[in-house]
């Protein structure tokens, strides 16, 4: 895994992977939102062929970030399942199982649509609302601070354009910061993106293949 980027926020001391994910070193908390676990499988379900490989992707780079960073903590700003059960839940439950004792917080987002009793099960403690710690508010969606901690959020999974010689441009999913508020990258890599504008004082970070690309 390529070299964190290192970001200071209300002197909390934050470092940031293009695995899609932010290590919060002062709590050893690992922050990620939207991974939509499960989506593949409901395209199955509906007849569209999808690889069962994409969910397995994604567990493993979780996986790397959870050997590289050792949090205590996983904070989950919304939509860890993309819908109702299926197959791949239990795939879920079974890997969660086998990491051991890890502290996960799910706050929940507008596709966590599943019975509490499976969080309930998998040892995941389910949040509705917002949860705060420390200077930190975390909610799945959000268009401006609920309080005067600064917000971390999802749901809008945050891309840019960047663009290359003549008219060539292509979009990429990044960390959007701004003064109060920030919004995380979809973890999912079977996820779009949505172009966000940026004012001259916001913070961005492109996730370009393995890299993190300052452009604001």
């Amino acid at each position: 895994m390529n070299q964190p980027y290192p970001i200071s926020i209300r002197q909390q001391q934050l470092w940031l992977s293009a695995e899609r994910a932010i290590f919060w070193e002062q709590e050893q908390a690992l922050l990620l939102s939207d991974l939509h676990l499960g989506k593949s499988g409901h395209f199955r379900k509906s007849g569209i062929p999808m690889p069962q490989e994409l969910i397995k992707n994604d567990l493993h780079r979780l996986v790397t970030l959870i050997q590289f960073f050792k949090p205590r903590k996983l904070l989950i700003v919304g939509d860890l399942f993309h819908s109702h059960y299926n197959l791949e839940w239990d795939w879920f439950h079974k890997w969660v199982k086998d990491l051991g004792t890890l502290d996960w917080k799910l706050i929940r987002g507008n596709h966590d649509i599943l019975e509490d009793k499976h969080y309930e099960e998998a040892g995941i403690e389910v949040i509705h609302g917002s949860y705060e710690l420390g200077p930190f508010q975390f909610t799945h969606e959000a268009e401006e601070p609920i309080t005067d901690r600064y917000l971390f959020s999802g749901h809008i999974h945050p891309g840019v354009l960047l663009k290359g010689l003549g008219k060539q441009s292509l979009r990429f999913p990044c960390f959007h910061f701004g003064k109060d508020m920030a919004v995380l990258p979809a973890f999912g890599a079977f996820t779009g993106s949505v172009a966000l504008e940026a004012s001259k004082t916001d913070k961005v970070i492109a996730i370009v293949e393995k890299s993190l690309i300052p452009v604001q």
